[in-house]
């Protein structure tokens, strides 16, 4: 029993992997080694945020 419910969970894989080969899941293969490369634009929120330390960090420092 417990070897005929590996090999139906083996199956869904298999025909899992197949449905995104398919689809053009992986089609992709330049943008993912460069993403690293390139900055994330910060939110208004992370500029705030980064400013206020900043002015923490130049109080200390008087």
């Amino acid at each position: 029993m417990l070897i005929g419910f590996s090999l139906f969970v083996a199956v869904g894989f298999l025909i899992a992997f197949l449905w995104s080969v398919k689809s053009g899941q992986y089609s992709d293969t330049y943008t993912p080694s460069v993403r690293i490369l390139f900055e994330d634009k910060k939110s208004t929120k992370e500029k705030e945020t980064t400013k206020e330390i900043e002015l923490k960090e130049k109080k200390l420092d008087n």
